[in-house]
This record gives structure tokens, C-alpha cells and sequence, in this order.
């Protein structure tokens, strides 16, 4: 591996407002090391990309186009929802691998993602030690859930927490205006298909100077209608209107999720959606309020527009550490970000194994929720606080974001036939 060689770089799951950055950190980093990385190859659509051998090539892209990417939200090279299965279920989708990486001259291969994209990067691993193909293999965190394991918070949480936030402030003040002869509760659905760290955000609208009379549901702690409606009458009495933030992963006391349609994804998860309806005809039927509801869907994870600082330099810096620690020798590794203080707010990036990372879901902890299971303590804003802190706009042409549209030039192929995933 002392050899100069090529690099595969890919993004996969539901793509955020700073995965790009992450991509300019790894494109950057990997041109500043040309004697040691050949061309930086990015997979079309992910693994797929590599399945099919339908690579792109970045070399054709300019140093600007790159640089812009770290202000362009959603994937530049495009995504995917793809779960390799192990070695030992399904060889072939391996064996075609190193078919195109051994064609490709590729020896490096980082996988920007969530949790299952850390376990396809942890099995790519694996083909250095049982499959004789020497290739370093390095997970980028990105995911808006934040439930990866041994990272402080992941790329992608900070620029959602803002905007949820930002949002469930602003819509509040909105009812408040109208609470007297129209609508008195407004509901607002979030992701967070088993961890409420995205609801939590929703509850940072609310601060001492500003009182916002918000309820979060969390997927964490069992739906109670009885204490939930209690809670909404409360706050409508008390402040003449209320604000509603549920988690889609929210789930009754018999385990099923209140928004479940009976649907899968690609990797098999519940497909969730419709919380909150659920929620606000509850509000309609037994206290007889007026009420609106919306769901923050795609929104959320694509306002690039409101990101955070700190999510886009920590998106940047993990992939530029995932680069390093490729060349230093590293495998199976993932950049983990680790907090160093709070108060000024300090980080850093460590290494973290894999092994670690890969299938294990990071939940909201118990003393980041309040007592009564509607709201988040002090403990979880300070964690959440700085994540959301500075602004980091995009430029702007004619009154809307510029952002970037790469050429996305496709590598010409090796390797004859095609392969049926």
C-alpha cells in the first residue's frame, strides 16, 4: 500500500445539508496528496456505483466546482439505499468489487453515511483479510438522526436541529397571532425513526427570552394520549395556544409506531409518515381546538440555506480526517467527533473502530428529557446548543442559493457485461 493508488469515494442513505462538505473535504485533502493518491473516483448512486462499475470521475471537475460543494446541499454524486449482505450470503457482490476496484487500480474506499453505510464500509474491510484484496476502507460520518455510536453528534444533525428549531420558533409565533379566533395548536412532524434527537431540536425554540409554549413526543419515551392531551389543554390555557413537535418514530405503549402504513425501505426499516395527523385529529376530537399540521419531510434535511457553522466545518473536517487516516494506514476506522468542552464550545477528531459504530443506534438519553416527557432538561441544551450555533450562508443569485451542478463525467469502463443487482 506504499504505492500510489486510486480512491473510490461514495455517499449513501437519506442525504443532509452538509454531506458535500464532507465530499470537498475528501476530494480536497486527497488532491493536496497526489503522490500517494491517484485519481479520486466517487461512485454514481452510491455503492451501486461500484457494483456497476459506474464510476465518476472528479479529476474533471475544477478546484472552484469542488469548493463549492462545501455550501450545496443534497448529494452531488447522487445516493442510495443499498445493504450489502455478508461474505458469506452473497460472495458474488464482493467478487465483482474487487473485479472493479483491481480494474480501477483502486486501494482506498471511503463510504460517507449513516449506520448501515457503516456496516457496508466495515464488510468492505473485510476484503483485505479474507478475500486478499489489499484496500483501506474508512466511514464519513453523515446522518440527520445523530443516533451514530462513539461520535459526540454526527454531520447533518447540527443543520436540521437548526432549522426544526428555527422553524417550530417561527410557525409559533404564527398561531400565537391567530390563537384568539383560529388556530390554537400547531404540529409539526419530524425524522427520527427510533431516536428523538431531531424532536429535542424542536424544544430549543423555546428559551428565556423567549417562551414558546412547545410539547415534544419523543420515540423514546411510549405515547400517553391521556397525558398528552392533558398537556396540550395546559399549555392552550396557559398561553392561549400550543405547539406540537412529534418524532415519526413515535410509538403507543404497545410498541407500534402511530404513523406505521405497514411499508418497508430498501433496508427493511418501517416506512414511517403521518404522526402527525395522527396526533392532531387526537387535539380535534377530544379538546375541540383548531389546529394545523405539517410535516417537515425533505425540508429538513435540505435547507442548506440555514445551516449551521459548526455542522459545515465539522462535515468538512470529517471528511478531510477520513483521507488521513487512509494514508497513515488506517482500516475499518470511522472520524469520530469528539467534545472537548462546552463553555467556549472545543472539538476534535479522533479515530473510532468501526466494530464500534456499525449497527449500534445512539438514543437520546434519559436525562436529556424532562420529568414529564415533554420537554428536554438543561443538560440537553448545552449539548444541543453550540451544534446549532453560527451561520454559514450559501451565496446568492437574483434572490435564491447558488449552489452547485458538478459535470459528473463518467470513467470509461474495463470490465465487459453488466451486473444485476
Amino acid at each position: 500500500m506504499n504505492r500510489k493508488q486510486n480512491a473510490f469515494y461514495a455517499q449513501s442513505g437519506g442525504v443532509t445539508a452538509v454531506i458535500n462538505a464532507s465530499a470537498a473535504g475528501v476530494i480536497e485533502t486527497a488532491r493536496r496528496r497526489r503522490a500517494r493518491i491517484g485519481k479520486l473516483y466517487a461512485g454514481r448512486n452510491g455503492i451501486i456505483g461500484a457494483l456497476r462499475e459506474d464510476l465518476i470521475d472528479t479529476s474533471r471537475e475544477s478546484a472552484a466546482a469542488i469548493r463549492r460543494l462545501r455550501h450545496t446541499p443534497a448529494g452531488a454524486f447522487g445516493s442510495c439505499r443499498y445493504k450489502l449482505q455478508s461474505l458469506d450470503q452473497n460472495r458474488r457482490e464482493y467478487e465483482r468489487l474487487i473485479e472493479v476496484f483491481s480494474a480501477h487500480d483502486i486501494g482506498y474506499f471511503f463510504y460517507n453515511g449513516g449506520g448501515d453505510s457503516a456496516d457496508t464500509c466495515l464488510k468492505i474491510s473485510e476484503l483485505s483479510r479474507r478475500m486478499k484484496y489489499p484496500i483501506r476502507a474508512i466511514h464519513i460520518p453523515k446522518t440527520v438522526d445523530n443516533d451514530l455510536a462513539v461520535t459526540d453528534n454526527c454531520p447533518g444533525f447540527g443543520s436540521v436541529a437548526k432549522y426544526v428549531a428555527a422553524s417550530t420558533r417561527e410557525a409559533s409565533f404564527d398561531v400565537a397571532s391567530m390563537a384568539e379566533t383560529s388556530t390554537k395548536v400547531f404540529v409539526l412532524e419530524v425524522m427520527g425513526r427510533h431516536a428523538g434527537w431531531i424532536a429535542a431540536a424542536g424544544a430549543m425554540a423555546s428559551d428565556a427570552k423567549c417562551e414558546i409554549p412547545v410539547i415534544v413526543l419523543f420515540p423514546e419515551v411510549p405515547f400517553n394520549r391521556e397525558a398528552f392531551l392533558a398537556e396540550v389543554k395546559r399549555k392552550v390555557r396557559a398561553h392561549g395556544y400550543a405547539s406540537v413537535v412529534v418524532s415519526e418514530g413515535v410509538r403507543g405503549a404497545d410498541g407500534k409506531f402511530l404513523s406505521e402504513r405497514g411499508l418497508r425501505d430498501a433496508f427493511g426499516h418501517a416506512q414511517l409518515g403521518g404522526a402527525a395527523p395522527v396526533v392532531a385529529e387526537m387535539v380535534k376530537q377530544e379538546l375541540n381546538y383548531k389546529y394545523h399540521w405539517a410535516v417537515a419531510d425533505y425540508l429538513q434535511r435540505s435547507a442548506r440555506h440555514i445551516a449551521s457553522r459548526t455542522d459545515v466545518e465539522q462535515a468538512y473536517a470529517v471528511g478531510k480526517a477520513a483521507v488521513e487516516m487512509a494514508l497513515a494506514g488506517g482500516n475499518a476506522l470511522m472520524p469520530a467527533i469528539v467534545r472537548t468542552g462546552n463553555r467556549p464550545y472545543r472539538w476534535k477528531i479522533a479515530a473510532a473502530n468501526l466494530r464500534r459504530v456499525a449497527n449500534v443506534e445512539k438514543k437520546l438519553p434519559k436525562n436529556f428529557i424532562s420529568a414529564n416527557g415533554f420537554g428536554i432538561t438543561a443538560r440537553c441544551r448545552a449539548y444541543l446548543a453550540p451544534l446549532m450555533r453560527g451561520e454559514d450562508p450559501p451565496p446568492y443569485r437574483d434572490g435564491l442559493p447558488d449552489y452547485a451542478r458538478l459535470k459528473n463525467a463518467p470513467v470509461k469502463k474495463k470490465l465487459k457485461g453488466e451486473f444485476a443487482l
